[in-house]
């Protein structure tokens, strides 16, 4: 009777350890064809968006990445964050890729011959590159560490650099960790993107009302060129001037646009261009300001009130003033004394912190501003507004005209005054759009068939800012050389104007759909330091002795129900 009971029970282990396999086998052999991840993290953090996957189903060669990275057991822990992040993201890349993606980790710092170790950081530099001089603080001690969060990225012979770290004034290391980890797949996708695209998308400056000059505008006008197709461009009343374009930035026109032109943007809009205006409504003379140290901003009429105000927004002649503001140097010396310069804060240049997870503004450094203006949203029928920038709760607009005078930065400002909290100064627009010239008799020198009226706008958008100077690179003028877009030469800061200028130029051409992963947020989880510090001893004891107590309590049981078992 026991003999048979025996041997049942091994014909039974047998046939179930034979299904067991028959299973595992057709589940591989069925996994063969089907491709699944499976990402069981609240926000997603592992699933790429479809855009990015379209991207790489589409890759026809290897992508190759040198991340400047390599292991190192002297990286913080949120370094050794960012380096596991970023492998896994390429990781995720090479998977859907179908292994066109390939990549290696560099510690730049490990090479023992100084001259090598300084021409490769010269190289990196040299291709627009940023180390981070980081002080990793220890319990009882500091130390500064020079690292590279940077990677290079190949593809087809064309190289791009790839700047991992994200820094952002006001910000804690760990939040700038954690925006740079929400970046990757953005950043990443990008470089292949702009890497991949055989045809660029075309750009254009718009000239002949005065606007901003080559040489102010060197600086954006070469960061654009990595990506787009850039020129210059008079309308000058010739119909198809903006014909192939895909976007056009009006930077700053000091003087009146004609019907014609007007028509012609217009018309440039209702078949789905793009535009990102970029208007003072205000003149203030910078040279009078410097030279006398007073001056009068005035309105100036550059004829495109109605246009605007037709897509939705009006731009008020009026100046802001806002207690969170750059500084200038001023002369603080008695009359017969050697002069003496000090920085003042300057109410009339804006520091603007970018809050919100729009993809144009997310995560972006603080933007300066200068003799800015407020906008007003109006009624447009299907028309979607978003505000992108606004001042701080201590602003205050001025009507114009407005009296200038650099001693208004050694007055101690009054926070009464300034009551007009939060205006708007950058809004992006977005849907179809009414022609101005609806319901309006049509320029004269229009021919029908050079280019034919549209009343409404395929779906489209543009943004509106309300001051040229965002995009103005300052000049150093001894040399004529232009300094980096966003430096300010009174503070040696770099603010984030250039990265904002990219992004709206990027969402304004983005057919992809590439940009909306910039507004993925990914949950910041950190430990509490506090308590790190005071139950260390504790918290290492549980990990440790834990896992083993857990065990120990399970073998006995396991032996416990065995004896009691074949006991019986």
């Amino acid at each position: 009777m026991v003999k048979h009971t025996l041997n049942s029970n091994k014909k039974r282990n047998i046939t179930t350890l034979i299904l067991a396999i028959t299973i595992l086998v057709l589940l591989n052999f069925v996994g063969s064809f089907i491709f699944h991840r499976f990402d069981l993290t609240s926000e997603k953090r592992y699933t790429l968006s479809n855009a990015t996957k379209k991207l790489l189903n589409n890759l026809n060669d290897i992508v190759y990445v040198k991340v400047y990275m390599g292991k190192d057991e002297a990286f913080p822990a949120g370094f050794k964050h960012l380096r596991n992040e970023t492998q896994e993201m390429l990781d995720e890349f090479k998977t859907y890729s179908d292994d066109n993606i390939e990549y290696e980790f560099i510690n730049p710092n490990e090479s023992t011959d100084k001259k090598k170790q300084e021409e490769l950081f010269k190289q990196l530099y040299e291709k627009g590159l940023q180390p981070t001089n980081l002080e990793v603080k220890n319990k009882n001690s500091s130390s500064q560490q020079v690292i590279w969060p940077v990677a290079l990225v190949t593809f087809n012979g064309k190289e791009m650099p790839w700047q991992l770290l994200k820094t952002q004034l006001g910000q804690s290391s760990e939040m700038q960790l954690n925006n740079s980890i929400q970046a990757l797949e953005y950043e990443f996708a990008s470089c292949i993107h702009n890497l991949s695209s055989h045809l660029r998308p075309q750009v254009a400056f718009i000239e002949g009302h005065g606007e901003l000059d080559t040489l102010s505008l060197n600086d954006i006008a070469s960061s654009l060129s990595e990506f787009y197709s850039v020129k210059r461009l008079t309308i000058q009343g010739q119909a198809n001037v903006l014909q192939g374009l895909k976007a056009v930035i009006i930077a700053k026109p000091d003087t009146a646009f004609s019907e014609k032109d007007k028509y012609i943007i217009d018309q440039f809009v209702m078949n789905g261009g793009k535009v990102l205006w970029l208007i003072d409504p205000v003149n203030t003379s910078v040279d009078s300001l410097r030279k006398s140290g007073g001056t009068i901003a005035t309105p100036i009429d550059i004829n495109i009130e109605n246009q605007l105000f037709k897509y939705g927004v009006r731009i008020n002649p009026n100046l802001i003033v806002d207690m969170q503001s750059s500084a200038i140097p001023v002369n603080t010396a008695f009359a017969g004394q050697e002069p003496r310069f000090e920085l003042k804060p300057w109410w009339f240049s804006p520091l603007i912190m970018p809050i919100g997870n729009h993809p144009i503004i997310k995560n972006l450094e603080v933007i300066k501003l200068d003799f800015v203006s407020s906008i007003d949203t109006v009624s447009a029928k299907g028309i979607k507004k978003t505000i992108l920038l606004q001042t701080s709760k201590y602003s205050k607009t001025l009507k114009a005209p407005v009296p200038i005078d650099l001693r208004m930065a050694t007055m101690r400002p009054d926070e009464n005054i300034f009551t007009d909290s939060y205006q708007p100064v950058a809004i992006l627009l977005e849907g179809k759009f009414e022609s101005v010239f609806k319901n309006r008799i049509l320029p004269q020198f229009i021919q029908p068939n050079s280019l034919p009226y549209k009343e409404k706008s395929l779906n489209t958008q543009m943004i509106v800012i309300s001051d040229g100077d965002i995009i103005r690179n300052e000049i150093q003028y001894s040399t004529k050389k232009p300094y980096p877009l966003g430096y300010d030469k009174y503070t040696n800061q770099t603010y984030g104007n250039k990265n904002f200028i990219l992004n709206c130029i990027n969402y304004l051409c983005d057919d992809s759909g590439l940009i909306s992963v910039r507004a993925r947020e990914l949950t910041l989880r950190l430990l509490d330091k506090k308590k790190v510090l005071n139950e260390r001893l504790k918290w290492q004891l549980i990990n440790v002795l834990m896992p083993f107590i857990v065990i120990l309590v399970f073998a006995i049981s396991y032996r416990f129900v065995r004896i009691r078992k074949y006991t019986k």
